[in-house]
């Protein structure tokens, strides 16, 4: 997927401790959550600038997804994930995010290396 300019910004690996899930152990004990992230967006503005205020500043992002992530559990990592998108469109000059939420303790009866769910948002009216 690529924004309207061909510009992504990816952060991957963002490590989370949630109390989200559908069985009453998992919002009592919580477990990791990993996220990764990829927003479209146009970066020549801060290119030509060379200045943070022209651009999404991830050091802040990171730090309101985990925050979207440690609060206010919920059932379903569909809900999660569309929640962390949400943070993500906050900011005008994103384009579209692509959100995964990883859930590698989630309990399943078998050996596995990871759940994940990635979803794609587009900010409204644009393609």
């Amino acid at each position: 997927m690529s924004g309207t300019h061909g510009d992504e910004l990816a952060i991957h690996g963002i490590e989370c401790f949630g109390h989200h899930g559908v069985f009453d152990f998992e919002r009592r004990e919580g477990q990791q959550f990993v996220i990764d992230l990829a927003l479209g967006l146009d970066t020549r503005a801060a290119a030509a600038s060379d200045d943070l205020r022209d651009t999404v500043d991830y050091g802040s992002l990171v730090a309101s997804v985990q925050a979207a992530v440690e609060t206010d559990p919920v059932d379903l990592i569909e809900t999660l994930a569309q929640r962390i998108a949400d943070v993500c469109l906050l900011d005008d000059r994103v384009d579209w995010a692509r959100v995964t939420v990883h859930k590698p303790d989630a309990p399943i009866d078998a050996t596995f290396a990871d759940v994940a769910l990635t979803i794609t948002r587009r900010r409204e009216g644009r393609p």
